[in-house]
């Protein structure tokens, strides 16, 4: 059993290893910059998904206000940028630790809450955070930072001339999202967590920390989502509360993870391949009637997807690999 489940570690990392060098190889022939830029998002909402998956896949704590954090990490970035004129890496890296911080913080309340409850505090911290945003003056408030552009640089981590640039790195931060993932499905994090997601009780009186193992689940997290906040915040130039800070980020972060297999590794990168380009593409071709017609079409496709596969889109390569035995 042991051999069995190596072997699969090691398959699913070769497997990683091909799709990130076959994904890098995709913008030498795709020039168009609107497909460029749907490839973007996905990536990007990939990494977001899977850092998501972390906390409520594996350990089960359902969280629908993960875009504080990634609020969090757009607005440490461009404030630090414009205010001060801190790099946008070092930005990242201060985003990613407050927001770490915050989600234990938050965590020390909230984890003592189970089911709906917990998902229901979520949601309302997320929202009271964009109330308070949106009446900070010296965040911009409601009109948002206007992040300026000095040229294209690595070191400032901005171009104007080509989108390759922000495409490369991130692809970098999905597979770092899908290592880190990885890596931590097989320590002793993973084990911990997969326990308090079936039982918690019963997981205590094994002898794991229910409620440490939560505060580091809930950590690495918000540090990953965070990242993914201030690296949109410089792809995009601008933001405001609603367009970092908005339910639908957190919707968005769960949707791929949910459609393509909850707590899995490959889930939320099958569910972000198909949600994203979809979303841009309906909204883009269909959504210009002004009646709804791109929502319907997504919804219901979603809506479909959920009733014939309930355990996601990864189980539909675990079917075949039954029926083949």
């Amino acid at each position: 059993m042991d051999t069995h489940f190596a072997q699969r570690r090691r398959r699913d990392l070769v497997m990683a290893i091909c799709f990130a060098v076959i994904a890098a190889l995709v913008p030498l022939f795709v020039k168009d910059v609107y497909v460029q830029n749907i490839m973007i998002l996905t990536l990007m909402y990939a990494a977001l998904s899977q850092s998501w998956n972390i906390l409520s896949g594996y350990c089960g704590q359902i969280s629908l206000g993960h875009a504080l954090y990634f609020g969090l990490g757009a607005y440490t970035t461009a404030l630090l940028f414009t205010k001060f004129g801190v790099l946008p890496w070092f930005g990242m890296l201060a985003g990613g630790a407050i927001s770490a911080a915050i989600a234990m913080a938050l965590g020390y309340p909230c984890f003592r809450l189970r089911g709906h409850y917990f998902v229901i505090a979520t949601i309302v911290i997320a929202e009271i955070a964009l109330l308070l945003i949106q009446n900070w003056d010296w965040a911009g408030a409601a009109l948002g930072i206007d992040i300026p552009v000095r040229g294209d640089s690595w070191l400032k981590f901005q171009f104007t001339r080509s989108k390759l640039p922000y495409f490369y790195f991130a692809l970098a931060l999905a597979c770092v999202a899908w290592l880190v993932t990885w890596w931590l499905e097989d320590s002793k994090w993973g084990y911990w967590w997969r326990a308090v997601k079936d039982n918690p009780d019963a997981a205590e009186s094994l002898g794991v920390v229910v409620f440490n193992s939560k505060m580091g689940a809930a950590a690495v997290s918000a540090f990953l989502v965070a990242v993914g906040g201030s690296f949109y915040a410089q792809f995009v130039s601008y933001i405001d509360p609603e367009s970092v800070m908005g339910f639908q980020f957190s919707l968005l972060m769960a949707l791929p993870a949910v459609l393509g297999g909850i707590g899995t590794l490959w889930g939320p990168v099958l569910g972000a391949v198909i949600l994203i380009p979809l979303t841009e593409l309906t909204r883009s071709f269909v959504g210009g009637s002004g009646r709804g017609v791109d929502l319907i079409v997504y919804g219901a496709l979603i809506v479909a997807i959920s009733l014939a596969l309930p355990r996601g889109l990864v189980s539909v390569f675990s079917l075949r690999k039954g029926a083949a035995r």
